[in-house]
């Protein structure tokens, strides 16, 4: 699936995510799906009497409600639900009502939007919609929701063949205001010329007020899909499902190519909306706790009601068959940041596969996919990767059912041009052995240990995930219903191959050998790929231009003018529904938890939580004794501690072990601000990992090995896992360069910014990189070990268990098991190593200090003070080969228990919406951008997507004297603080309760006390913490830009360019 989405500012699970391109392209789509969720039991109930999915049992097929009439009715005890199939009578309008006892309900409705040409017309029109409609004319209301509800998510999506509108919130009267706003943008919507005009694409002149200034392209859509393309690996899937599928809607770019946007007309967008977005050409699906007749009464009432049956001629036709392969080469721009820049070329073989709606033919497809390729002991990562040819596996890999007909595809990035031959070989070579010799039993019996964790693994946006799980099935006429069926799917896979040993690699043979539809695409740097991309824009423009008339140059001036007046006027929003500050709970539900000590001096934190057989173990030890010229290898460290064997195992059956006994085993470097000083840090590592409770023994004896004697005596290998970091690095930078380069402005505001850059930013891409180039690694190898010595002991460590109440006495015995065995314990004070002077020790939670928690006041953590630390200014241009830029400015502002730091993030969000959004996105054409107060004390300013650079960071100051001169409502005030809770309020899996406590040291008396000085936030506050330490002069501030060159930023001295 290419997917693309409105907003950058994503509300997901209450907090921003990037509004980056998704892709569904391997087996692993299905274990993510079923990664967001198994069971959510709740209290809150809102049927009456019983449980919402035991009385959705109770409906009856052929009874008829609201105009709709049931078809189907199924439980999924699997998934605790059940799901209830209905069609509007008069339109024939499909619906899915997933009733589940979760609070966070979600609405989404999906229409089928085939495009035969890449203006990106589906895109632009998602874009469009949410600009106005009939009931709520003012401009952009979905942005303006986003500050008037507690919506835990919002967003819009378009993907090859679909577009989809879906919102989740935890308020019953949220989710009615947000169900009104949503269906009259869908099926009323205004489609005025000027919302065309700035969401997709206009002519404007470069200076709007100068008609002598040059016409420019300009648009938001327009500059999102040049950066989408500025990914490598992202062109490489968009050409990848063109060549394969040639025929009808794959072939073209629904997303929209940046050379043929401008050929897009405002009415050919108006005809797509006529035809597409019907309510015959719809399909509608509510998950959740709320009653399923609340939901089709509002419906029928504010839309259905007014519409008659079609017939859509919107159905995607198959694919005919090759009679032979098919071979294509593509040209890319280099990457600058390439491990090895002389290997560069992509290459992968795809096979078309089957029809997605046989759910259980996608199912068998989907598995073989994941044995395939997913890690070490895979067939494919044996032959491609270890055989270090590449970097990686190529960006599209495995099983990919995003369209009516999935497909499979393998291959390496980071090769050199004359070894696509040897790949080619390597892959035929695999597929024949396979087909031979089959799949080892352990694998097959460790994957399905995966579905079955995976099945009962929750987290909080179960309905997002399985809306989008069922979206492309259910597009193509399949059943959502049977998609959910799991566990039938795992039944009869095991009987089919009990009856047949031979089954999948009969199925191999069928879909891969002797089947003549694949395609062989390669893709490597064209040295003069970038300037032939912007030469063929300028041409597009300049013929553009040359095809007007004085009278339509002025009409051009006029209308951005008329733009931007538009764009600049104060509106009436009153027509819009919001929440009230006063919808706000004024508490929330508190999270017990006990602590206990191992040997006196290991805290353990215990939390009792319906974790449906599932045990969450962390632990998190100190850095301090590392010497500083290791620190930049703890994120390598990290990446491949869990992955090089330990004990007896070498690296294939650690894997193997790993993928049989748990849900994963992971590290991650963790730098964690102090709640009360900006000087003062804790530097850690983060051991996660969860498993089924019976097999809570094998976790920790496998934890108590990669502590004990983890291996670091395979160079090779290494060499492998180095390679696919630093590709992954360098591939992540188009899709987070707004996070890069927020990261590097703080960089000199803060003693934990300086390492936050080092183990999170540029600089780790770049260290990296280096690292890649290394002709041997041995040096390298033999830092790790020095590492593991200060890091991987008992000494400054402390552990955390989520489980139910009924497994916590032998998570307990186990951990304590773990924690004696493992270096460190039992060290008598004296013989602890001397930590460094600048090492201050406080309580874990202050508030917990003599508090009635068992043991809690023993909780210490050892932080470092830079007492001496001074905060400088300090502007970074990175040049890189993108057409976009992302730009960031950091300000060093308080602590989280300091009182203006609720009411700096307040402000944030009052700024993003009443001044950023409209001056960043609507007139400057950037993607997103926005304001955030992080928990580190940065109060940072971004823009993602944005073809303007210096003009941003002016836009940034300019909403300092906006913020200053208190131009805000008491309206504006209130949506900023519902915004906010949104966030706070946020659901929290049972896996992730007690977390805050246990890595920051926030108690629930903490977020209590935070949350009543959210409450008291006035315009008073706001506008004296915008002079106090927004103001040039007051707070130190740092800025960053990654993008491309730019003679106005060299002719600036105090800019540093990397």
């Amino acid at each position: 699936m290419r997917a693309w989405d409105v907003s950058q500012h994503v509300r997901a699970a209450g907090g921003e995510a990037n509004g980056m391109m998704m892709r569904v392209a391997s087996a692993r789509a299905l274990w993510r799906w079923l990664r967001s969720g198994g069971s959510v039991r709740c209290n809150s109930w809102r049927w009456n009497s019983s449980s919402a999915r035991e009385k959705a049992t109770r409906y009856t097929v052929g009874e008829k409600i609201h105009g709709f009439t049931i078809n189907q009715v199924t439980a999924v005890p699997d998934l605790f639900l059940t799901a209830v199939k209905l069609n509007h009578d008069n339109t024939g309008a499909q619906y899915l009502h997933v009733a589940r006892d979760d609070p966070n309900n979600l609405f989404s409705v999906q229409f089928r939007t085939t495009p035969l040409n890449s203006t990106g017309v589906p895109h632009i029109l998602e874009h469009v919609v949410l600009c106005g409609s009939e009931k709520y004319p003012v401009r952009d209301p979905f942005f303006k929701m986003l500050t008037r509800s507690l919506s835990t998510f919002m967003n819009a999506f378009t993907a090859s063949d679909y577009t989809m509108y879906p919102f989740s919130t935890q308020n019953p009267k949220d989710f009615q205001n947000l169900l009104s706003v949503y269906l009259d943008a869908v099926f009323f919507p205004c489609l005025r010329e000027l919302d065309f005009w700035q969401e997709g694409w206009r002519l404007e002149y470069e200076t709007p007020g100068d008609p002598l200034s040059p016409l420019v392209f300009k648009g938001v859509v327009f500059n999102e899909m040049k950066g989408v393309f500025a990914n490598n690996e992202n062109l490489y899937a968009q050409h990848l499902q063109n060549k394969l599928l040639p025929y009808h809607t794959y072939s073209v770019i629904s997303g929209g190519d940046p050379l043929q946007i401008p050929t897009l007309t405002w009415e050919e967008l108006k005809c797509f909306h006529a035809t597409h977005y019907h309510p015959s050409n719809a399909r509608f699906l509510t998950y959740g706790d709320l009653p399923l007749e609340q939901h089709l009464e509002q419906i029928q009432e504010e839309a259905l009601c007014k519409f008659q049956r079609i017939e859509p001629a919107t159905s995607v036709p198959r694919q005919p068959r090759w009679s032979e392969p098919r071979e294509y080469h593509v040209p890319c721009g280099s990457d600058s940041m390439a491990p090895d820049p002389t290997k560069q070329t992509t290459y992968s073989v795809s096979y078309l596969l089957g029809d997605i709606t046989d759910t259980f033919e996608t199912f068998i497809l989907s598995l073989m996919s994941s044995l395939l390729v997913s890690g070490p002991n895979s067939p494919f990562y044996k032959a491609l990767i270890d055989a270090r040819i590449g970097t990686d596996f190529a960006p599209v890999v495995g099983y990919d059912g995003s369209t009516r007909e999935a497909c499979f595809s393998i291959g390496l990035q980071g090769i050199a041009e004359q070894d696509v031959k040897t790949v080619k070989e390597i892959i035929e070579k695999v597929i024949d052995e396979v087909i031979e010799k089959g799949f080892e039993e352990e694998r097959i019996e460790a994957l399905l240990h995966k579905i079955e964790i995976q099945l009962k693994h929750q987290t909080t946006n179960f309905g997002l995930a399985l809306a989008s799980h069922v979206a492309t099935n259910w597009n193509h006429e399949g059943d959502p219903v049977e998609v959910l069926q799991i566990n039938e799917k795992v039944t009869r896979f095991r009987q089919s191959l009990k009856e047949n040993p031979r089954f999948l690699q009969d199925k191999l043979r069928h879909y891969f050998k002797e089947n003549p539809h694949r395609l062989a695409l390669s893709m490597s740097p064209d040295e003069g790929y970038l300037e032939n991309q912007a030469n063929a824009e300028k041409r597009t423009l300049q013929e553009k231009v040359n095809s007007l008339s004085t009278e339509q140059k002025k009409e051009i001036y006029e209308k951005g003018l008329e733009l931007i007046a538009a764009q600049s006027s104060t509106q009436d929003v009153s027509c819009l529904p919001a929440l009230k500050v006063s919808d706000i709970q004024q508490t929330f539900p508190l999270t017990p938890v006990e602590m206990d000590y191992v040997g006196g001096e290991v805290p353990i934190q215990y939390c009792h939580q319906p974790t449906n057989g599932i045990v969450y173990f962390r632990a998190f030890t100190s850095l301090n004794t590392l010497p500083e010229e290791l620190k930049p290898y703890v994120p390598l460290f990290c990446n491949v501690i869990t992955r090089m064997g330990c004990g007896k195992l070498n690296y294939r059956d650690q894997a193997q072990q790993i993928e049989l006994k748990t849900g994963g085993m992971s590290a991650s470097p963790k730098i964690l601000q102090d709640n009360e000083n900006l000087d003062m840090y804790e530097q850690g590592v983060l051991f996660t990992s969860l498993c089924l409770d019976r097999n809570l023994p094998d976790m920790m004896q496998l934890w108590t090995d990669i502590f004990n004697s983890p291996h670091f005596d395979d160079e090779e290998h290494f060499g492998v896992l180095v390679m696919m970091v630093a590709q992954e690095l360098s591939n992540g930078i188009p899709d987070a360069g707004h996070q890069y380069a927020a990261v590097r402005a703080g960089k000199t505001l803060t003693p934990a910014g300086n390492l936050q850059e080092i183990f999170n930013g540029m600089s780790q891409v770049q260290h990296m990189k280096r690292i890649a180039e290394m002709p041997e690694l041995v040096t390298l190898l033999r830092k790790l070990p020095r590492i593991k010595m200060h890091l991987m002991t008992s000494e400054n460590m402390r552990c955390s268990v989520n489980a139910t109440p009924q497994e916590i006495p032998e998570a307990s015995k186990e951990v304590e098991k773990f924690l004696k065995n493992i270096p460190g314990f039992g060290k008598k004070k004296k013989e602890k190593k001397l930590v460094r002077s600048n090492i201050i020790e406080k309580p874990l939670v202050p508030e917990d200090v003599g508090s009635e928690i068992s043991g809690s006041s023993k909780a210490t953590k050892k932080l470092v003070f830079e007492p001496t630390f001074k905060a400088c200014q300090m502007k970074t241009h990175f040049q890189l080969p993108f057409p976009v830029n992302y730009v960031s400015e950091c300000i060093r502002t308080v602590p989280y228990m300091n009182p203006d730091f609720a009411k700096l993030a307040v402000l944030a969000r009052l700024m993003t919406a009443k001044f950023l959004h409209g001056e960043i996105r609507e007139k400057g054409g950037a993607y997103g951008g926005g304001a955030n107060l992080s928990n580190g004390g940065l109060f940072s300013f971004y823009s993602y997507r944005d073809p303007n650079s210096l003009d941003t960071l002016s836009v940034f100051k300019r909403s300092i004297s906006w913020a200053k001169a208190g131009k805000f409502t008491q309206e504006d005030i209130d949506e900023a603080k519902l915004s906010v809770f949104s966030a706070v309020d946020a659901p929290i899996a049972p896996s992730d309760k007690g977390l805050d406590r246990f890595l920051y040291g926030i108690s629930d008396d903490m977020k209590l006390k935070r949350r009543q000085q959210l409450f008291a936030v006035d315009r008073d506050d706001l506008i004296e913490v915008a002079n106090k330490y927004l103001t040039a002069g007051h707070g130190t501030s740092g800025a960053a830009i990654l993008g491309p060159e730019s003679e106005s930023i060299k002719r600036e001295p105090t800019w540093v360019q990397r």
